[in-house]
């Protein structure tokens, strides 16, 4: 009951929040003409706002009023909204090019909704995924440690019989396929027991080090109590999420140099808009995991949905023939997971300065 709430009361505050950095625009257009003076500085009324000091001609003093400014607050952005996801999702690269070219107005700024989208990926991922299995009952870690147990007996079985078994052509790829599994769940098991025995690849955490004090400090931290660093992680990625759009920005930038009509905020724009398709697309795909669409499906969509994203939105954002936004989404996809492990990287280092 509790994690529904919290759900609701981080959606709320998201939406909030953008609320708050969303320019209004057109939103009391039905009202009718206000009259007298402004109830704020005294400015004689001659439409609906004062055009002093910005106040709405129309105050009311009731309950139900302030009913109404917390539905409005919550969920008013306007028609905005219903012109804005369509877009966001269908047409991305229209809506990224107009809203540059300045239709404003009649769109959810990037940013808004950027800040919406980061609250409802945690808020999902609080409410279907919990606090990444560290938060478990003792009787429910213990079953789930037997059977990753029993996954790495079966797992170190097998990998020895294809050891043991004739040498067939396809034999090494089968082994090292077992035993990239068999880390994987060695991994899985330190994260849920709390262990020390963390590895990155084949090197394990105690022995690995980068020079960059803040970065090895938070490893020592990681392989100290996995369970608590990868709580704190997700935390710090929370309040870090931002740093995504100056992360990504100039990637973006290196695929159009030679195209000096486009500037930065040109791409920072880009960026802010893909970035909260994203997020939205991790909720829905969290979402429909927790509903029990197969985990199949998901894996096709998370292949599939965003770099077909990418290319509709590089093709109508910057007015590309097919071929040209082809090879941009390539370089695009590597560069996402370059800014991504950077991001890793920087939440690693500052997720535990505190």
């Amino acid at each position: 009951m509790s994690g529904g709430i919290d759900t609701a009361g981080d959606i709320a505050t998201g939406l909030f929040v953008a609320r708050a950095v969303e320019p209004p625009a057109g939103e009391t257009a039905h009202r009718p003409l206000a009259h007298g003076l402004c109830l704020n500085c005294g400015t004689a009324l001659h439409g609906e706002f004062c055009h002093a000091c910005g106040q709405s001609g129309h105050v009311h003093r009731s309950l139900h009023s302030i009913g109404h400014d917390l539905l409005h607050g919550v969920f008013h952005f306007e028609g905005k909204i219903w012109r804005t996801m369509p877009m966001l999702v269908f047409q991305p690269g229209a809506l990224t090019r107009r809203y540059i070219a300045g239709e404003r107005a009649r769109f959810v700024s990037p940013l808004a909704l950027f800040l919406f989208a980061v609250f409802l990926m945690f808020a999902t991922i609080h409410a279907f995924g919990g606090e990444l299995g560290t938060d478990l009952p003792p009787a429910a870690r213990e079953t789930s440690l037997q059977n990753i147990d029993a996954d790495i007996a079966k797992g170190q079985a097998k990998l020895a019989r294809l050891q043991a078994a004739p040498r067939r052509a396809n034999a090494d790829a089968k082994i090292a396929k077992v035993q990239e599994d068999l880390r994987s769940l060695q991994v899985a098991r330190s994260v849920m027991d709390g262990g020390s025995g963390a590895t990155i690849g084949d090197v394990p955490l105690s022995g690995l080090r980068t020079d960059w004090h803040a970065l090895d400090k938070g490893i020592a931290k990681v392989k100290a109590n996995p369970g608590l660093a990868l709580y704190k992680l997700q935390s710090s990625a929370y309040k870090y999420s931002w740093a995504l759009i100056p992360i990504s920005t100039p990637f973006v930038a290196l695929l159009f140099l030679w195209r000096r009509r486009y500037k930065l905020y040109d791409h920072a724009i880009f960026v802010t808009y893909s970035l909260a398709f994203m997020m939205m697309l991790v909720a829905s795909l969290s979402t429909a995991g927790a509903v029990g669409v197969g985990s199949g499906l998901i894996g096709l969509l998370v292949m599939f949905v965003p770099p077909v994203h990418m290319f509709a939105q590089l093709r109508g954002a910057y007015t590309l023939r097919k071929r040209s936004a082809l090879w941009r989404t390539v370089a695009l996809i590597v560069f996402a997971w370059i800014a991504l492990t950077a991001f890793a990287c920087l939440l690693l280092a500052m997720g535990f300065m505190e």
